[in-house]
């Protein structure tokens, strides 16, 4: 179920749909081409990337989080940026222009997708194609990995 609430910089189902439109600060942690998925780990200094695992295929997408919000796992929330390669570690701004709904070993784990301008039909049908073969490959590694529950693409949203 989606619990969470929009607060305390908290983005659940409610939240999320809120920040339509909203203008939102993503750390790109795994740039559009790259096999590494790497994932920002806060310290007790700040923070780093760290790889969590090689990709056999490569993003198709800038992949991160947005700085400023978690999600309802505690995590910072994932968020998708559509345009050209940004490095590893950058910040770019951007709007949120949807949302996928996507579970992973049994949480909901909702991906914001940022685009500086509006996402086309072709784009929206990419990000879902994308999704709903991710859901697959990320429950085969869950299952290695001995993590229980479904994981899935539920849904796109978008604004």
């Amino acid at each position: 179920m989606w619990e969470g609430e929009a607060n305390a910089g908290v983005w659940g189902r409610s939240g999320v749909s809120a920040a339509m439109l909203e203008r939102v600060r993503v750390l790109i942690e795994v740039p559009r081409g790259s096999h590494l998925k790497r994932e920002w780990r806060t310290t007790a200094w700040g923070g780093r990337l760290v790889l969590e695992y090689v990709s056999p295929v490569p993003s198709p997408f800038n992949y991160g989080c947005v700085v400023d919000r978690r999600a309802d796992d505690g995590d910072p929330a994932d968020a998708v940026v559509l345009g050209p390669r940004q490095p590893a570690g950058s910040e770019v701004l951007a709007v949120v222009r949807g949302v996928v709904r996507f579970r992973d070993a049994g949480m909901d784990d909702p991906k914001l997708v940022c685009a500086g301008a509006p996402v086309s039909p072709g784009e929206r049908a990419s990000v879902e194609r994308f999704f709903r073969r991710y859901a697959v490959a990320r429950g085969w590694l869950n299952r290695w990995q001995g993590k229980a529950g479904e994981t899935t693409f539920l849904a796109a949203e978008w604004g």
